[in-house]
């Protein structure tokens, strides 16, 4: 079987808690991959619903992989629920776990009385191997191998965290979270929690004001507006976002802004390249390039955001690009200590900025 991408992910993910949520139980719940988030929160639903409150004392058993071994958790699985139709087992951070295999045998036949929830984080089981064959292969078993979302990807997947509760969020509020806590799934989901608990009762468009109020995030000095601002060409923006940045860089670390500024001038690059194309074959540069056709070219939350793009491809011809791509290359080691000399990162960010203002 072959790895899924983040968004199968998300959807099997949602399948299996809605399966939940109708009451519907596997015997076995595989739960493997990198990215942990639906590890926990699928373990966590079935933590706290699959038994009452009275029932959980006598018939949920929660083990850690490096406390226990494969054939403890087997002999807590082949115990029988006592007043109760079922028992649950969830062993946390399996990959710790001695004698994994014990599971295996298990899975060949497994007490249709208990739920077995093996978290297994940070990896995936070897798909060749025989207990991964065995615990796939357990009738009725659940398995969901957890990608790691890509940059691109956290817009869609915070508009939709927000939709869940029923709330719309604005275009630029999505790009202050997903700049300032980049694809930490449980981050955001812990601090959306937070934000819905301080919100007047009703809300149902979250702004960036809401966010700056509420997460702690500036609307006015973040990523976001910093490459807004270099798009412009508007460098004293740029550097008075930059002194903001100097002055609390635990807030603002280096190394985010960096990989955002990245990954912005790849985005220019690329138009670049479909402008160049278009070119190349007698058409006009922007032939065909709508906002809608840059947004999906260059995975954008929204067409809105192609206009910038249009802007900023404009002020930096590719080749100039290249360069400010090596400089922030030179300026990622700089920021780990490599070449640095004694500049603190405020210094850094000012020193690259004043480089970009003057290709």
């Amino acid at each position: 079987m072959a790895k899924q991408n983040f968004k199968e992910v998300q959807q099997q993910a949602r399948q299996i808690l809605t399966a939940l949520s109708d009451g519907r139980y596997a015997p076995l719940y595989l739960l493997m991959g990198e990215e942990g988030f639906y590890t926990d929160k699928i373990a966590n639903f079935i933590a706290t619903h699959a038994l009452n409150e009275m029932e959980r004392e006598f018939n949920q058993t929660i083990v850690y992989g490096k406390d226990t071994d494969g054939g403890a958790v087997v002999n807590l699985c082949r115990r029988y629920p006592m007043m109760s139709q079922r028992q649950v087992v969830i062993v946390r951070e399996a990959q710790a776990l001695r004698n994994f295999d014990a599971l295996g045998h298990y899975a060949a036949a497994p007490l249709s009385s208990t739920v077995l929830v093996l978290c297994y984080k940070g990896k995936s089981l070897d798909k060749r191997s025989a207990v991964y064959k065995q615990l796939s292969g357990c009738k009725g078993a659940v398995v969901l191998e957890s990608t790691a979302p890509r940059d691109y990807e956290m817009d869609g997947w915070i508009r939709d965290l927000f939709a869940s509760r029923g709330c719309k969020i604005e275009p630029k509020a999505v790009q202050m979270i997903a700049d300032h806590l980049g694809t930490e799934l449980q981050k955001i989901d812990n601090e959306v929690e937070k934000l819905f608990t301080r919100l007047p009762e009703g809300t149902r468009e979250i702004t960036a004001t809401h966010i700056e109020q509420n997460i702690g995030i500036s609307k006015d000095f973040n990523n976001f507006e910093l490459t807004h601002a270099l798009s412009e060409r508007n460098m004293a923006r740029a550097l008075t976002i930059a002194e903001h940045f100097a002055a609390d860089p635990k807030g603002n670390p280096l190394p985010v802004t960096l990989a955002t500024l990245f990954n912005h001038f790849q985005r220019i690059v690329t138009l670049g390249i479909a402008k160049w194309e278009n070119q190349r074959q007698g058409r006009p540069a922007m032939n065909g390039l709508s906002e809608v056709e840059i947004a999906r070219l260059l995975k954008l939350p929204a067409p809105f955001f192609a206009r910038e793009y249009i802007t900023a491809s404009a002020n930096y011809p590719n080749t100039k690009v290249f360069t400010i791509l090596g400089w922030l290359r030179e300026y990622d080691m700089k920021s780990k200590g490599m070449n640095g000399g004694s500049a603190d990162p405020g210094e850094l960010l000012r020193e690259l900025i004043l480089r970009i203002a003057t290709i």
